[in-house]
């Protein structure tokens, strides 16, 4: 068995999620109209290299503290079948050749879970290592604080966040990162470098400038048509 793991944002999908759910809450009066606005200057913050994620966290998940879970279950649904016409075929098609290899996939993914679960079910990815929302009550159902529980998946802590989710598997599967015969992340983010590095077949997929530059250096693939 290998392993495929996969950025979301820009990587799997043409866009960034996090912005394509405030648009969704915009839309349905849960946030008010210059919520894009500031989501979009986060956008900009990540880009440059500057993002503090926890302010980004708590700016997307602390105007749903109040929203009771079982909405925010059946607004997930409801995103999942908005973003269905917009996922790529042929990015569907590279997650599909993954899985029918036998190879064990998961979306690694800086983005809120209860944003990412909905894009991995268009991908029928079973495991999504995500930025976890942290809740009142400490429990998964409890009401929505802002802030972050654990370690961001974001950066270097992509790489912390799939070692300790393959050392937690069930007994007879649990391997460690570099057990693998062969190992795939797909990103487009310069800032997912050191998971870039930790496997064996990086790829990078329409890289930002500074990650198409670091993969032409080290002859990484480099996927641009998808």
């Amino acid at each position: 068995m290998n392993l495929a793991l996969f950025d979301l944002d820009h990587t799997l999908i043409p866009f960034d999620s996090g912005m394509a759910w405030t648009q969704f809450l915009v839309a349905r009066g849960v946030l008010p109209a210059d919520a894009e606005a500031v989501y979009l200057d986060y956008c900009r913050q990540y880009v440059a290299g500057t993002l503090d994620i926890h302010a980004m966290h708590f700016a997307s998940v602390a105007p749903l503290a109040s929203v009771p879970r079982a909405e925010l279950a059946r607004w997930s649904g409801e995103f999942e079948q908005a973003l269905h016409p917009r996922v790529p075929a042929a990015m569907r098609a590279l997650v599909r050749g993954h899985r029918d290899a036998g190879d064990l996939c998961a979306i690694v993914t800086a983005t809120t879970r209860f944003i990412a679960e909905p894009c991995a079910r268009l991908f029928d990815v079973p495991h999504v290592l995500a930025t976890e929302a942290a809740t009142a009550d400490g429990s998964p159902t409890g009401a929505l604080t802002g802030a972050i529980d654990g370690l961001p998946c974001f950066r270097e802590h992509k790489v912390t966040r799939v070692r300790q989710w393959l050392g937690q598997r069930s007994p007879g599967d649990a391997i460690a990162l570099e057990g693998f015969e062969r190992s795939w992340f797909y990103s487009d983010s310069v800032s997912d470098l050191p998971l870039l590095a930790a496997v064996s077949d990086p790829v990078a997929v329409r890289p930002d400038a500074r990650l198409r530059a670091h993969a032409q250096d080290r002859g990484w693939r480099i996927v641009d048509a998808v």
